[in-house]
């Protein structure tokens, strides 16, 4: 589900640097966060009825619970070369996030000129971000704000390089572009982001 991509490892790629410890993690936390999952999924499952509106269902989860799921409960699905991804709710639609990248496999995809400053970067740097998700009516837009790689600021087309690299999939070989809106997955009508916590509105 691409939308579902977008609330893990799309994020990941366009968000900013996050103050948490993540040493502080465990697994219970990351298994609260699938529990939450699951009935999100589930609740997305049940047929829409003209007949009786079905209430609307609230769902919230907390940052340290979403990064303990990625530490531990989502390590086998991140992407190779990305490591150590973290993320925060700052609050007002805003997030906020770090990822290790490995900036090789995506320099060496394609041929660089002189020009082209991604040939320059080298190695696996720190990315970190930050930027604004809007939804409503089932339908989500991210705008991002600031980026930098290994603490110099880069311009967005840096980024959605990198995401398009990481996201692409052999039925979607172009991967993500940030500037897309996308479908919301299970049903999800809103997603509201608050500071260290975001809900889910179905």
């Amino acid at each position: 589900m691409r939308a579902l991509a977008w609330l893990t490892v799309g994020t990941l790629l366009v968000a900013g640097q996050t103050a948490g410890d993540n040493s502080a993690l465990n697994k219970a936390q990351g298994d609260r966060f699938q529990t939450k999952l699951a009935k999100i999924v589930e609740t997305g499952n049940i047929p829409p009825s003209k007949a009786k509106p079905r209430a609307t269902v609230t769902t919230q989860f907390t940052d340290t619970e979403l990064n303990a799921y990625l530490r531990f409960n989502m390590k086998d699905q991140i992407p190779v070369g990305i490591l150590d991804p973290s993320l925060q709710a700052v609050g007002d639609g805003r997030v906020s996030g770090r990822a290790i990248v490995d900036l090789d496999a995506v320099r060496k995809q394609k041929q660089r000129g002189w020009l082209d400053p991604m040939g320059y970067l080298t190695g696996r740097l720190p990315l970190v971000a930050s930027g604004r998700l809007t939804t409503q009516n089932g339908i989500g837009r991210f705008e991002l704000e600031s980026a930098e790689i290994n603490g110099i600021t880069v311009p967005k087309m840096f980024v959605q390089e990198i995401l398009s690299f990481y996201s692409r999939t052999p039925e979607d070989p172009d991967g993500i572009n940030m500037d897309d809106p996308f479908e919301l997955p299970s049903q999800i009508r809103e997603i509201r982001v608050a500071s260290g916590s975001t809900t889910i509105v179905q």
